[in-house]
């Protein structure tokens, strides 16, 4: 796994603890696809886990062609606290120690993932904007 020598900004890592469900963009053939999952931010490697079974659509897409984007988003109706995350990157499973580090992190924040037999995929992240209008209309924090 790449490690990389300047982490994002802390607003945008608080950001992204602060939630736990992603939207997950794939494309297969020139058609895109999305999926929600839930996930998990290893803030120490920059990486983010989700767990999904291999036959889900998205895996599938994952498996062809692992490059990725997705989005995680604040809901609100004030235009004045919008807040959200757009990001790419590169989807694998990992292996080893990465993966022993992925369920461990995965499961202490979703505990019922110990009873399922699902897989855990990481997400390396590549390129990361992030919106937060509470810094002023349209700021726009950009992590690459």
């Amino acid at each position: 796994m790449a490690h990389f020598h300047t982490l994002p900004d802390a607003r945008i890592q608080s950001f992204i603890m602060e939630h736990h469900v992603l939207t997950l963009a794939t494309v297969h053939n020139n058609i895109p696809w999305c999926a929600h999952c839930f996930y998990v931010y290893d803030e120490e490697h920059n990486c983010l886990y989700v767990a999904s079974d291999e036959h889900t659509r998205h895996v599938k897409e994952v498996i062809e062609n692992s490059t990725v984007a997705g989005a995680i988003v604040l809901e609100t109706k004030t235009v004045g606290k919008i807040r959200g995350l757009q990001f790419s990157g590169i989807m694998i499973k990992p292996e080893g120690a990465e993966m022993q580090r992925a369920r461990k992190k995965y499961v202490f924040r979703f505990p019922y993932a110990l009873i399922t037999n699902t897989v855990i995929w990481q997400i390396q992240l590549k390129y990361v904007k992030f919106t937060d209008n509470r810094l002023g209309f349209g700021t726009k924090l950009i992590w690459e």
